[in-house]
């Protein structure tokens, strides 16, 4: 075998790797993401925690535009009176009225929903979380297609449902 087959033939194999590598690294940060709603505890479906975990993200960036994408048309919205969600104006209306950002701190499956636990915070934007940050609140998320066709507050133990305002337009 001459010298340049030989280069040839290692320089090919040196190519196989680095692409390889490549095509390795690429797919990190999917497999990071994916791994951080799997470890969310309470067993729900990681495709519906991983739509909740991008909504309460946006919503606490202060992307209430980003955070109202992830609504289907029409959707429902009930944080003591309920929302219909007509267009993404509404949506949008419907996040800026929640006054908190919130981590997601466990998802757990209840019928056909997944209800969501919550860390309350400061986030950027209107509203203030006030006495609220660093509270618990949770709420009822309808996964239809990746999108939240049904987001429903949860009273905690006392009835109570923390989290600011009714939203704008709200209905009876």
């Amino acid at each position: 075998m001459s010298r340049s087959t030989i280069a040839r033939s290692l320089l090919a194999q040196i190519a196989v790797i680095a692409a390889a590598l490549a095509l390795a690294a690429c797919g990190g940060s999917s497999d990071d993401e994916t791994t951080a709603t799997t470890e969310i505890p309470g067993g729900a479906d990681s495709a519906e925690v991983e739509v909740i975990d991008r909504w309460a993200k946006a919503l606490n960036e202060g992307d209430v535009d980003a955070a109202a994408e992830l609504f289907a048309i029409p959707s429902l919205a009930e944080n003591g009176l309920v929302y219909e969600i007509a267009d993404l104006d509404d949506a949008r209306k419907f996040n800026s009225s929640l006054p908190c950002g919130a981590i997601l701190i466990e998802a757990r499956p209840e019928r056909e929903l997944v209800v969501a636990t919550f860390e309350l915070t400061e986030r950027p934007g209107p509203g203030e979380c006030g006495a609220g940050t660093g509270g618990e609140a949770s709420t009822a998320f309808r996964i239809v297609d990746g999108e939240i066709a049904e987001w429903l507050r949860v009273a905690d133990d006392d009835g109570e449902t923390p989290g600011g305002e009714p939203a704008p337009g709200s209905t009876v």
